[in-house]
C-alpha cells in the first residue's frame, strides 16, 4: 500500500510541475490503426498486454513521423510521457485495495459461510443468477463501482451453483454502463447532461435525458437480454460451451489452482458482509461529499448535483481503504488470522490485480493517444460532414459511427464528449423529429462500443471482478453484445423511416432479439450434443 502511495504522490507532483503540451496532428483514417492492431493482435494471440503494446508503439510511431520527431527517442518517450497524463491513479490503487480485500475475505473463510448460507436460500442455478442482475441493476451510481462490487459479492454463490465465471463476467459487463446510461441518478447521467448543457439546445438538460431513455434500444435490450439468458438458460455461442464445462465442474476461473488462495479459515458470513457494507456505504457518502453535497454551494445540495460533480474513483479508494481497516479490526482481534497472516494475504491479493492494473494502464494510454495526438475526432467530424446523411437513416447511422469510435478508443463517455456537440445541430437541420432519438442513438452506440471493446475499462474491471481470463470475457460476451446490437440498429431503421415511432421500432426489437435468442440457444444446444456424442463414441469413459 506504501509502495501504491508514494507511487501515486510521484506521478501527480511530476504531472503538476511538468504537464506536457504536445500538438495534434491530423493522419485521417491512420488515427484509428493503433486501436485496429491492438484488437487485432489480441484475438489472433490471445496475448492482451502484448497487443495493447504493440498498438500504443504503432500510434507514438505514427505521431512521431507525422510530427517530425526522432523515430527512434520519440516514440518511446511519447508512450510514457501519455501514460503518465491519462493513468487515473484513483482506479489503480482502488483495484489494489479491492484486490487485497477481496484475497483477506476469502482467506478469512467469510466467502465459504456466505455462499453456505446464500445456498439454504438460493436454492437454484437460475435464481443465482436473476440475483446477480437485480444487484447489477440496483447499483447504478457508478460502472465502476458496479463492476468489482457485483463480482466480489456474488461469486461465492454463483460458483456454488456451477455458473461459468464467463457468464457471471457477461452479466456484470451487461447490467453496469447499460443500467448507468438509462439511471436517471448516476454519474452517467450528470455527465449526458454537462454535454447535452454546452450543446444549447435543449431548455432542460435533465428533462432531455429522461425523454431519451425509451429510445435507448441498447441499453433497454441487453437488460432484456440478461434476463432471457437467466430465466430460460438460453446460452448460445462460445458462452453455451463455458456453461457445459461449468456444469462438469470447470468454472474458469483465474483461482482455480490449488495454490492460488488462502486455506478458508472458520470464518462467519458477517466476515464478509460487514466490510463490503463499510465499503459501498463509505463510497456512497465519499460521492456526496466530493461532489460538494455538505459544501457552500446551494447548487450542489442535490443528490443528482453532487453525483454529477463527484470524483466517484477517488470515493471508491476511500471506500475500500474503510473495508480494509474493518476486515482488519475484525479479523486479528478475533484471532481468525495473525497481523503477519493478515499483511501477506492482503499482499497476494493486490499481486491478482496487476495484469487488470497494467492493462487499464495501456487501454488509457492507447485512448489518449488516439484522441489527443492523432486526432481521432477531427477524422471522426469530417467523415460526418464530408458524407450525406439522409435523415431517415440518421438515428442509425449515428448508432453505428458512435459504436464503431467507443469500440475503437475503449470509452464511452469521450464518445458522448465528441459526437452530442456534432450529432445535435447536424439532427436540428436534418430531421429535428429525429432529435431524440438521434441522441439516444449516440448514447446507445456509445455503450455498445464500451461493452464489446477489449480495451474498455469496464470490461476489464468485468472481468477482474468474476475473476475470469480477461479474453474469455470478450470472445464469450461478444456474440451476446452483437446480437442486441444488430437488433438496435434495425430498430433505429423503423424509427428513422416511421417519423419517431417508439412503440412499432421498439416493438420489432423486441420481437427479433427473443426470437433470434430461441433459435440461436436451439442450434447451439443441437452442436454441442452432437459433439458430446462424437466424443462418447470415440471414448466411452467420457459422457456430460
Amino acid at each position: 500500500m506504501a509502495i501504491l502511495l508514494i507511487l501515486f504522490f510521484t506521478i501527480k507532483k511530476q504531472t503538476d510541475k511538468e504537464i506536457f503540451i504536445m500538438d495534434a496532428v491530423y493522419v485521417g483514417w491512420l488515427s484509428i490503426l493503433p486501436p485496429m492492431i491492438a484488437i487485432i493482435l489480441a484475438l489472433i494471440t490471445k496475448e492482451v498486454l502484448f497487443s495493447l503494446i504493440a498498438g500504443v508503439l504503432s500510434g507514438t510511431i505514427i505521431y512521431s513521423i507525422a510530427s517530425g520527431m526522432n523515430p527512434i527517442v520519440g516514440p518511446v518517450s511519447t508512450v510514457f510521457d501519455v501514460m503518465i497524463q491519462k493513468a487515473d491513479m484513483n482506479i489503480i490503487i482502488f483495484c489494489f485495495l479491492l484486490g487485497g480485500l477481496v484475497y483477506l475475505i476469502n482467506a478469512s473463510g467469510g466467502a465459504q459461510a456466505y455462499g453456505k448460507w446464500a445456498s439454504k436460500i438460493i436454492r437454484t442455478k437460475r435464481s443465482s443468477l436473476l440475483l446477480t442482475s437485480l444487484l447489477g441493476c440496483l447499483i447504478f451510481l457508478d460502472d465502476y463501482f458496479n463492476c468489482l462490487t457485483v463480482g466480489t459479492v456474488m461469486k461465492p454463490i454463483t460458483d456454488r451453483h456451477h455458473v461459468s465465471r464467463a457468464k457471471l463476467a457477461y452479466i456484470i459487463d451487461a447490467t453496469a454502463a447499460p443500467v448507468c446510461i438509462i439511471a436517471p441518478i448516476s454519474s452517467w447521467a450528470a455527465a449526458v447532461g454537462s454535454y447535452l448543457k454546452n450543446t444549447g439546445a435543449f431548455d432542460s438538460e435533465f428533462k432531455a435525458f429522461i425523454t431519451a431513455i425509451p429510445y435507448n434500444f441498447y441499453a433497454i435490450l441487453s437488460l432484456l437480454m440478461v434476463f432471457l439468458l437467466c430465466v430460460f438458460s438460453l446460452d448460445f455461442g462460445p458462452m453455451a460451451k463455458q456453461e457445459v464445462l461449468a456444469e462438469r465442474g470447470f468454472l474458469g476461473g483465474l483461482d482455480e489452482q490449488k495454490d492460488s488462495l488462502a486455506q478458508p479459515k472458520s470464518g462467519r458470513v458477517a466476515d464478509m458482509i460487514v466490510p463490503i457494507l463499510v465499503l459501498i456505504v463509505t463510497a456512497i457518502l465519499g460521492m456526496l461529499y466530493n461532489g460538494g453535497y455538505w459544501s457552500n454551494d446551494p447548487s450542489l445540495h442535490t443528490i443528482t448535483a453532487a453525483l454529477g460533480n463527484c470524483v466517484a474513483a477517488q470515493a471508491l479508494v476511500w471506500g475500500s481503504f474503510a473495508g480494509i481497516i474493518t476486515a482488519f479490526f475484525m479479523y486479528i482481534p478475533r484471532k481468525i488470522m495473525t497481523f503477519k497472516e493478515f499483511m501477506d494475504n492482503f499482499t497476494k491479493g493486490m499481486q491478482q490485480m496487476i495484469t487488470s492494473g497494467c492493462i487499464l494502464m495501456l487501454a488509457w494510454t492507447i485512448g489518449g493517444v488516439c484522441r489527443d495526438l492523432l486526432s481521432t475526432p477531427v477524422f471522426v467530424k469530417t467523415f460526418i460532414e464530408t458524407t450525406g446523411l439522409p435523415g431517415a437513416l440518421l438515428p442509425a447511422l449515428v448508432f453505428i459511427l458512435a459504436a464503431f469510435l467507443s469500440f475503437a478508443t475503449g470509452t464511452s463517455w469521450g464518445t458522448f464528449g465528441i459526437l452530442i456537440p456534432i450529432i445535435i445541430p447536424v439532427a436540428q437541420s436534418i430531421c429535428p423529429e429525429l432529435l431524440l432519438s438521434s441522441l439516444a442513438a449516440t448514447l446507445a452506440g456509445s455503450v455498445f462500443g464500451d461493452h464489446c471493446s477489449p480495451i474498455s475499462d469496464t470490461t476489464i474491471l468485468s472481468s477482474a471482478g468474476a475473476g475470469v481470463n480477461h479474453l474469455t470475457h470478450v470472445s464469450t460476451q461478444m456474440i451476446y453484445a452483437l446480437t442486441v446490437a444488430g437488433c438496435s440498429l434495425i430498430g433505429y431503421l423503423i424509427i428513422g423511416i416511421t417519423n419517431g415511432n417508439l412503440l412499432l421500432s421498439l416493438g420489432t426489437s423486441i420481437f427479433i432479439l427473443c426470437i433470434f435468442t430461441f433459435i440461436m440457444h436451439r442450434r447451439s444446444k443441437t452442436i454441442l450434443n452432437k459433439k458430446d456424442i462424437c466424443s462418447t463414441q470415440q471414448n466411452p469413459m467420457l459422457s456430460l
